[in-house]
């Protein structure tokens, strides 16, 4: 079977109708219909504006349009599909996981080496010379003395 590109530039040929006519007909740029022409879909913008390129150059070369979009169509089919990755691989999420948990324990470490060294700090030590050498002061409690209270 022949490709869209040379069935369409056979077409232009039997019509006897250059390049630049074409383009002048379907307001297609040249380059555009240079890579249809020779197979370049790739080359040429979105999907849409290829189908309307073919549409454009069907209709100026006096052919049917839906036969020229369904050659299109079944010579642009791909065969394979390669599906989209739907989770990270096992590995690298494992080897992620592995990592925020010896994060997690490193800091476990060092807020528990912190409060242990809090807790076990010796006491004294922050208190100057003339406070921790003198003798504590006793309190002497005095009696108080009250009054008896007069009753009615």
């Amino acid at each position: 079977m022949e490709s869209i590109g040379r069935y369409l530039k056979s077409m232009r040929e039997t019509q006897g109708m250059s390049v630049e006519e074409i383009a002048r007909a379907t307001r297609i740029p040249m380059v555009s219909i240079e890579n249809i022409e020779s197979d370049h879909f790739d080359d040429l913008p979105a999907e849409v504006f290829v189908r309307g390129f073919l549409r454009a150059y069907a209709r100026a070369v006096q052919v049917p349009a839906d036969d020229v979009l369904a050659r299109y169509t079944a010579s642009r089919r791909v065969a394979t599909v390669t599906p989209l990755p739907l989770a990270a691989p096992e590995g690298r999420r494992s080897s992620g996981r592995r990592v925020g948990v010896a994060i997690a324990f490193v800091l476990l470490l060092i807020l528990f080496t912190v409060a242990i060294s809090i807790v076990l700090r010796p006491r004294g030590q922050g208190v100057p010379r003339e406070l921790s050498s003198a003798p504590t002061p006793s309190v002497e409690l005095q009696p108080s003395v009250s009054s008896p209270r007069s009753g009615v």
